[in-house]
C-alpha cells in the first residue's frame, strides 16, 4: 500500500483518516466539495486535493487512479442518490485489486441477522422520516450504496460505526458481525479510532469482503468480552 485516495476527506472523519494515512506513510489524495477545500488547510503542501462532489464520476475518477487503497465515507447528503453515486463511481473507477473501505452506520445490514435495540430502532425510523420530509438526508440511499457494494467482486470491506465521541485515541476498535453481540453493547467509539480502523483495513485480509460493526476497544462491553471468540 503506496497511496490511498479518501473520498469525503474534508469531513472530521475524512481528516482523522488522514492523519492516520499520512503517519503510515502513504500518499494521499483526498476527495472534497469545493467549498470545503479550505478545511484541508492543515494538509497544505502534504496531500494531493481533487475539488468536487464525491458523486461526480469524471472527479473520482481522476482522484483513484494510481490509488492502491480507496477510503470512502458514504454520506447520504439529499434526495439526489449521492451515497449510492459516490460507491458506485468508486467501484466503477478504483484500480484493479485495490482495497476499497466504505463508512456507515449500524443501521445498515448485510445478512438481516443484526439485532437493534428499540432505541436505534426508533432513531433510525424518526430521522429517517424527519430527513426525507425536510429532503436533507436519505438513509435509504446509504441502504442502497451498501447494497451495491455487498454485491461487487471487489476487495471490500464496509465499516459500520457506532454512536461516535470526540476525544484522544483509546487504539483500534474491536469488531463482530453482527450488531446485537454482547462485545458491541457500549455502543461507543471514539472518532479518531474509527478512522484508525477505516485505514488499518487497508492492509488487513481477514477484512475482505466483510462488513465489520465496531466499538471502543476501552469501551465496558470491549473490555468486558476481551479475549472472547
Amino acid at each position: 500500500m503506496h497511496k490511498v485516495c479518501i473520498v469525503g476527506a474534508s469531513g472530521k472523519l475524512g481528516r482523522y483518516m488522514i492523519q492516520h494515512a499520512l503517519d503510515r506513510g502513504y500518499d494521499v489524495v483526498g476527495v472534497c466539495r469545493e467549498q470545503s477545500v479550505g478545511k484541508l488547510d492543515g494538509f497544505r503542501g502534504r496531500i494531493t486535493i481533487v475539488p468536487g462532489a464525491t458523486n461526480d464520476r469524471a472527479v473520482i475518477r481522476k482522484a483513484v487512479a494510481g490509488c492502491d487503497g480507496v477510503l470512502t465515507v458514504l454520506v447520504p447528503w439529499g434526495m439526489q442518490r449521492y451515497a449510492s453515486g459516490t460507491a458506485q463511481a468508486v467501484l466503477d473507477y478504483a484500480e484493479p485489486g485495490a482495497r476499497l473501505i466504505f463508512s456507515c452506520g449500524w443501521h445498515i445490514t448485510r445478512d438481516g441477522r443484526d439485532v437493534y435495540s428499540w432505541k436505534l430502532r426508533l432513531l433510525v425510523r424518526v430521522f429517517g422520516f424527519l430527513a426525507r420530509l425536510f429532503r436533507v438526508v436519505d438513509l435509504n440511499d446509504q441502504v442502497e450504496a451498501s447494497r451495491r457494494i455487498f454485491a461487487s467482486d471487489r476487495s471490500w470491506t464496509v465499516v459500520r460505526g457506532s454512536d461516535l465521541e470526540e476525544g484522544d485515541s483509546q487504539g483500534l476498535p474491536v469488531w463482530s458481525r453482527h450488531v446485537g453481540d454482547p462485545v458491541l453493547a457500549s455502543n461507543l467509539t471514539r472518532r479518531i479510532d474509527f478512522a484508525l480502523f477505516m485505514v488499518a483495513a487497508l492492509e488487513d485480509e481477514a477484512l475482505i469482503r466483510e462488513a465489520p460493526a465496531i466499538v471502543g476497544c476501552r469501551a465496558p462491553s470491549a473490555l468486558a468480552h476481551a479475549g472472547s471468540p
